[in-house]
C-alpha cells in the first residue's frame, strides 16, 4: 500500500456544481478500486492525497494527470505505508472558502487531520490551507 500527495492548478477555478461533480465522481471511482484520501481546494490550487494498493493509487493518479482541467501536477510525496490516514473516506474534501482573516480554512483543514499521526501530512496540508485556502 502506498500514499501519494500532490498539487496541482486548475485552468480556471470550479464553481461548486463542478467541484461536486468532481468529487462524486472521484468517490465512486475511489472506492470501486480501494483507494481513500482527502482532497483541499483553495482557489485554482488542488492538494491531495491518495491511499492504496499502488497500482490503484497509480491509475487513479495517471487519470488524474490526464484531466485538462487542471496542469501542473507536482508529486510532493509518494511512498509506502501501513496503514491508511485516511481509511474512511473514499475523498474527504475541505471546500475553498475565503479566510475571514481568521483562520478558519486553517482551522477546518486542522480538524481533519488532527487524528493522523503522520507529521509530514500534517505540514502539507496545514501549509497549504494557510496559503492557498483563500
Amino acid at each position: 500500500m502506498i500514499r501519494l500527495i500532490y498539487i496541482s492548478t486548475a485552468r480556471s477555478e470550479l464553481s461548486a456544481a463542478e467541484l461536486e461533480g468532481v468529487l462524486r465522481a472521484s468517490r465512486r471511482n475511489n472506492a470501486a478500486v480501494g483507494v481513500t484520501g482527502l482532497l483541499v481546494v483553495g482557489g485554482r490550487r488542488f492538494l491531495q492525497a491518495l491511499e492504496g494498493p499502488a497500482d490503484a493509487v497509480a491509475q487513479t493518479y495517471d487519470r488524474i494527470k490526464a484531466d485538462g482541467r487542471h496542469f501542473a501536477a507536482v508529486t510532493l510525496d509518494n511512498r509506502p505505508i501501513a496503514e491508511r490516514s485516511f481509511p474512511d473516506w473514499a475523498m474527504g474534501h475541505q471546500p475553498s472558502r475565503p479566510l475571514r482573516g481568521d483562520g478558519a480554512v486553517a482551522d477546518d483543514v486542522s480538524r481533519l487531520i488532527a487524528p493522523i499521526a503522520d507529521p509530514t501530512m500534517h505540514a502539507y496540508f496545514a501549509e497549504f490551507a494557510k496559503k492557498h485556502a483563500a
